[in-house]
């Protein structure tokens, strides 16, 4: 699902850690992902559209977002060193 989302330039919305260890720890590529952790169904719809306004800009270009009540990280892509 992370490779399909980045074929198809779309940000990844997850309940789910494994895909941020797929991203982090294997570097997979991908176009942004938004983990939410601990939020009800009601309050999942109106985070999503929050994070992306606020960071649409920095998930496109790789970053990781992870949202949970009362609190947000967001992990900016890291800089890929070229030889």
């Amino acid at each position: 699902m992370l490779a399909r989302a980045h074929r198809e330039g779309r940000i990844l919305v997850t309940l789910d850690k494994d895909f941020g260890e797929l991203a982090v720890v294997r570097q997979s590529p991908h176009s942004g992902i938004v983990r939410l952790v601990n939020l009800s169904a009601k309050q999942q719809a109106g985070t999503c559209l929050q994070i992306l306004t606020l960071h649409g800009r920095i998930l496109q270009a790789g970053a990781i977002v992870t949202a949970e009540p009362g609190r947000l990280r967001v992990r900016p892509p890291e800089e890929r060193i070229t030889p």
